[in-house]
């Protein structure tokens, strides 16, 4: 692990994002709440929080954090056949939390996967990204 005893603590926050591309028929399962395994989108909103709670569980040289906020949003898009998932994760503290929002987008997609799996072998995880972190000394990154 890095040492950041002698950082100062500053607020910080990552935002990041992925999608879950499927069939169309298994995006409309998913909006019509035709999944057996239950509410798809509620339970990887969930599973999403809970992995970023984790995430120094799951990498092993990630510090482990008090997070201050965490919010994972599904959104489907019948146009792409895609769910997609945005994590946000906020923090005042020494290190930022640019894994933890990664591993939020992670684990709800595989999440989503999970639960479609039986109808739907072809689904791809994609395009898991930071989109924009702030705070700490190297400041604001937004992707382009």
């Amino acid at each position: 692990m890095v040492d950041v005893t002698d950082k100062e603590n500053t607020t910080r926050e990552a935002v990041a994002a992925g999608s879950v591309l499927m069939q169309a028929g298994t995006l409309a399962a998913i909006m019509g709440d035709g999944i057996k395994k239950g509410d798809v989108l509620s339970v990887a909103q969930l599973a999403g929080i809970m992995g970023a709670k984790h995430t120094a569980d799951l990498i092993p040289l990630c510090h482990p954090l008090a997070l201050s906020s965490v919010k994972v949003e599904l959104a489907c898009d019948p146009d792409r056949n895609a769910v997609d998932i945005t994590a946000t994760a906020k923090i005042t503290g020494k290190t930022g939390v640019e894994m933890e929002a990664l591993t939020a987008v992670s684990v709800a997609a595989l999440t989503v996967y999970d639960m479609c799996k039986a109808i739907d072998k072809g689904i791809l995880l994609t395009d898991i990204r930071l989109i924009k972190k702030t705070g700490g000394k190297s400041g604001t990154y937004e992707s382009t």
